[in-house]
């Protein structure tokens, strides 16, 4: 597969199969993805795979803890600017009203709209989980760093068949998960991802979001 190939497949997929994934594809995936850059060769990543019983014991728990506390435990970090302004705003809206109208769940079904945002804590029905955290002594071009390591997975996870769902969702749950995994206390939880094969019935897998022209973003120079 071609890498733009692999871009433009790659969507955040929302609905996956109960279709196991072999532990080999994962462990190329990942020793693959090793190879993104890093300022000062520092691969400022760490990374948790979970699956079989062990993911099954986890979401258990966390169902548990979301009859008690539905909204999680609170990040340690801004998942978006508190005052967002535009164009970013309404990308962010027109996003969130698109996936909700793929499934049929208007703005006034408050419920509805719970139930699929509590999914993500299901993983999407993903045979296999992925957390990424980051030293704590990292800055902004670390943080960078780790995106391209998790954004190198998910393009080489198409070449594999694969779809993924990253979710920076997880962070509201960043303590359980981090006594579950076992993440030191020197590491921040950053985000989760699914990993799986893609159920193509599902009408939310239709979904593609927009993208802005390059005239909105690029300014071109002596060229």
């Amino acid at each position: 597969m071609k890498v733009s190939e692999a871009l433009e497949t790659r969507i955040t997929t929302r609905a996956f199969l109960d279709k196991a994934v072999s532990g080999e594809s994962l462990r190329q995936i990942l020793d693959v993805a090793k190879r993104a850059p890093s300022g000062g060769n520092l691969q400022p990543w760490h990374a948790w795979v979970l699956g079989g019983d062990e993911l099954v014991r986890f979401k258990a728990l966390i169902r548990e803890k979301m009859a008690v506390t539905p909204r999680g435990e609170g990040t340690e970090y801004l998942i978006y600017p508190p005052e967002l302004t535009e164009p970013y705003k309404a990308r962010r809206f027109k996003v969130g009203e698109d996936m909700y109208a793929s499934i049929g769940v208007p703005r006034e079904d408050k419920a509805g709209r719970l139930r699929q945002f509590a999914r993500n804590f299901e993983f999407f029905g993903a045979p296999v989980a992925m957390f990424f955290a980051i030293d704590r002594q990292m800055q902004q071009g670390q943080w960078a760093d780790l995106g391209m390591f998790i954004q190198s997975i998910m393009l080489l996870a198409r070449e594999h068949g694969l779809h993924t769902a990253p979710q920076e969702a997880w962070a509201i749950w960043h303590k359980t998960a981090g006594e579950f995994l076992s993440i030191p206390p020197e590491l921040m939880l950053f985000c989760g991802m699914g990993i799986g094969y893609m159920d193509e019935t599902k009408p939310i897998n239709r979904l593609r979001t927009d993208r802005a022209p390059l005239s909105e973003f690029v300014t071109f120079t002596g060229i």
